[in-house]
C-alpha cells in the first residue's frame, strides 16, 4: 500500500469519527417497531371517608355518657353519645357509640385510641360505615336513659281495686296453694296443724228487697 492509500484511509476514519451517529445507532435509541406501548394502569383511589360514628367496646364502669363526651371532646366536636344499657336495671353493657361532627376527627380517634388502656380496660374502637348505622340508633338519646319502674308497676297492679270476680279468683289461688303446702308437710312426716285461713270463705251477697208503697 502506497503513501497515498494510507492518507486516504486516515481521512475516511477521521471523517467517520467527526460525523454524528446514524439514525438508529444511538445508545439511547430503542426502535418501537413491532412493540406495543405499555399503558400504566391507574391505581384505584381510596374511597373518601364519610363515617362519623364510632363503635366503642370494653367500656369500664364509671365511664358513662358525660365522662365519655368530656374525654373525646379533646379531639373535636362531639355530636351524640349513646351507651347500651340493660332495660330493666339500667346498668351499662360495656359498649356504646359516639358520633363526631367531622369525619376526619372520627378517623383520627379510631386510629389513635384503638386498644387504649383506660381504667384497666382496653378500649376497642372502630369506624361504623354510614350504611351500617341503624336507623333507630339515636332514638331517645336526647332524653337520656330512663329505666322502667318495675316495682311501681307491680305495686299498682296489686293495689288496684278488684272486681268481685277478680277477688274470688285470687282467694281460690290462695286456698289451692295452702292445700298443697299442707300435703307436703304431711308427706314429710311432720305433725303440724296449719291454722285456718281467715277470710277464705266470703259470705254471699244479700239481696235487699224494697217494699213498694
Amino acid at each position: 500500500m502506497g503513501l497515498r492509500d494510507k492518507k486516504r484511509n486516515q481521512r475516511r476514519v477521521l471523517s467517520r469519527r467527526s460525523a454524528g451517529p446514524r439514525s438508529g445507532e444511538g445508545k439511547d435509541f430503542l426502535p418501537l417497531e413491532g412493540k406495543e406501548k405499555k399503558i400504566r394502569e391507574k391505581q384505584p383511589e381510596e374511597p373518601e371517608n364519610t363515617a362519623t360514628v364510632l363503635y366503642i367496646g370494653h367500656i369500664p364502669h364509671g365511664f358513662y355518657e358525660d365522662q365519655m363526651q368530656g374525654f373525646f371532646q379533646q379531639f373535636g366536636a362531639v355530636k351524640r353519645v349513646r351507651i347500651a344499657r340493660n332495660r330493666k336495671t339500667g346498668k351499662s353493657k360495656h359498649y356504646g357509640f359516639i358520633e363526631f361532627e367531622n369525619p376526619d376527627v372520627a378517623k383520627i380517634v379510631a386510629d389513635e385510641m384503638n386498644n387504649y388502656l383506660l381504667f384497666e380496660h382496653t378500649l376497642q374502637i372502630a369506624l361504623v360505615p354510614p350504611e351500617k348505622v341503624h336507623a333507630k340508633l339515636w332514638k331517645g338519646v336526647r332524653k337520656g336513659f330512663v329505666p322502667v319502674d318495675r316495682v311501681g308497676i307491680e305495686r299498682r297492679r296489686l293495689n288496684k281495686d278488684k272486681t268481685v270476680g277478680e277477688h274470688k279468683k285470687m282467694l281460690e289461688g290462695i286456698v289451692k296453694r295452702d292445700e298443697k303446702r299442707r300435703k307436703r308437710i304431711k308427706a314429710a312426716g311432720i305433725d303440724y296443724e296449719c291454722p285456718a285461713l281467715i277470710g277464705s270463705v266470703q259470705p254471699s251477697a244479700k239481696r235487699i228487697k224494697f217494699d213498694e208503697d
